[in-house]
């Protein structure tokens, strides 16, 4: 990987880790990503329209349906994460997220394509599996056995992550086809997709207008601060996309799985941060093994 590649992906790592907090400490659900949504349509549009005018004309039906589909599942993997947010801690439901994606696309590949996993790769799934173990408490884990109410949280934890990154999966794959295959520029994909978003979680805030506005009240900082920031993790990272392989760059984003770890656990109290923090270390190198296997 060319490291101006690199230094994009663990830029975004950071920021990525910062704004899932943000919207973890929100606590939102489908409204608060539409609150994001809109903060980012207003703040961002001076660029989205200056480059806009230019390419958005010359988008055929492959770059629409592209856009269409990123959209899609980009909306209901932050729908996902939010009320995994709200039903479990963020240290287990992040990491298990970032890095179930890859795995399941190695997964996929070898059970529906027919490619050959290798030594490493297999390294790879096992690092995974002893860092999910790790992030989701470890020792602790048969400890949780006997208290029902936190082995419910951390089934629903588990859960969570997992849906997630199958969604993850889902979204890498399009947009890495969309700006590595179709010349779509990063930051057009991810603008106008986001109007699409908009259109899909519209009917949600608009079904109960002063509800609406409450939570908007009460979480119009978060949403403030998630919506300009979290467009620029993903857009740097499809720019790194342009310029090194796709089965590079997806599991090198697994670094923010470090960041989630330290900071979740710091700042959000959580509890177990070396435990977790060396657990999202094992899935990071897990997903890399996979990568190069």
């Amino acid at each position: 990987m060319p490291a101006s590649a690199l230094v994009l992906v663990l830029l975004a790592g950071l920021i990525h880790a910062s704004w899932n907090i943000l919207a973890k400490k929100a606590g939102g659900d489908v409204r608060f990503a539409a609150f994001t949504g809109v903060v980012m349509a207003v703040f961002w549009a001076p660029l989205g329209i200056w480059l806009g005018v230019e390419e958005v004309p010359r988008w055929g039906r492959m770059e629409w349906l592209a856009l269409a589909l990123s959209a899609a599942l980009h909306t209901v993997y932050f729908v996902v994460l939010l009320r995994g947010y709200r039903k479990a801690d963020l240290t287990v439901v992040y990491p298990l997220a970032r890095g179930s994606g890859p795995l399941l696309s190695s997964l996929v590949a070898v059970l529906v394509l027919g490619e050959s996993l290798s030594a490493t790769g297999v390294l790879g799934i096992l690092g995974v599996v002893g860092g999910v173990f790790l992030i989701a408490g470890g020792p602790a884990l048969w400890r949780a056995s006997h208290d029902p109410q936190q082995a419910r949280r951390l089934r629903k934890g588990m859960a969570y992550g997992l849906l997630t990154g199958a969604f993850i999966a889902g979204y890498t794959v399009v947009d890495g086809y969309a700006v590595k295959l179709l010349l779509m520029s990063p930051i057009l994909l991810d603008y106008f997709g986001n109007y699409i978003r908009l259109l899909f979680l519209a009917p949600v805030v608009l079904r109960n207008r002063p509800e609406a506005v409450a939570l908007w009240r009460r979480q119009w900082r978060h949403a403030l601060a998630v919506g300009i920031i979290s467009p620029v993790s993903y857009v740097l990272v499809l720019y790194a996309v342009k310029v090194a392989p796709l089965s590079h760059v997806a599991p090198a984003r697994e670094v923010s799985m470090l960041f989630a770890a330290l900071l979740g656990g710091h700042l959000l109290g959580e509890g177990q941060r070396g435990l977790r923090l060396l657990g999202a270390g094992c899935i990071a190198a897990g997903v890399l093994a996979l990568a190069t296997g």
